[in-house]
């Protein structure tokens, strides 16, 4: 008498073994696609905030080249001036060495040519001081956009090692895809309150 149905349990065992990692490779899959999608999105904003500065830093470089140019053209008029009030004085000088008396004209010149280089002064360095604030605040911006420029750089290569674990079902992978997409979303923060 038969014992009972003969069942060959080491093949459903490995059916059930195949099953159970087709699902879970299934799983693990759509976490690597939710995690790059996320990553991607970060990376976009992180871009677009890294075009965004040098962009401004740019405006406000070309800015304090402006003002500079502005700057020197003020100081060219400063020794404009005074180069009008040495010829002045020695004007001046030369009536004074002929023992006459100068023209009181000669001497209120060159007062006023003192007078003109004072105020042309004060212009000249409000104008180099506008200049440092720009290009101070765009070295800042500068700055700024290179730590958003490696948020990107590390984000994307997050991406590409999800692209490399979701081939290779490689779970190790995708967590080292985790890891440098993590530290590329801190720098990004970093960046953004820096």
């Amino acid at each position: 008498m038969p014992e009972g149905p003969d069942v060959d349990t080491d093949q459903l065992r490995e059916t059930i073994k195949e099953e159970i990692e087709r699902d879970q490779g299934g799983r693990l899959l759509k976490q690597i696609a939710l995690s790059t999608a996320i990553l991607a999105a970060c990376a976009a904003v992180a871009s677009l905030q890294a075009g965004a500065t040098v962009n401004h830093a740019l405006v406000l470089k070309t800015e304090a080249t402006r003002l500079q140019a502005e700057a020197s053209d003020q100081w060219a008029y400063y020794q404009a001036k005074g180069v009008k009030a040495a010829v002045q004085e020695a004007s001046r000088a030369a009536w004074l060495a002929s023992g006459k008396q100068p023209p009181a004209t000669l001497e209120r010149e060159g007062r006023r040519y003192a007078a003109e280089q004072a105020e042309i002064k004060k212009a000249a360095e409000e104008k180099e001081r506008q200049r440092d604030e720009r290009s101070l605040e765009a070295d800042h911006l500068l700055h700024q956009h290179h730590g958003f420029a490696h948020a990107v750089a590390l984000m994307q290569v997050a991406i590409a090692l999800g692209a490399v674990a979701a081939l290779t079902h490689t779970k190790r992978v995708w967590l080292g895809s985790m890891l440098v997409g993590l530290a590329g979303v801190a720098l990004f923060i970093v960046a953004v309150f820096r």
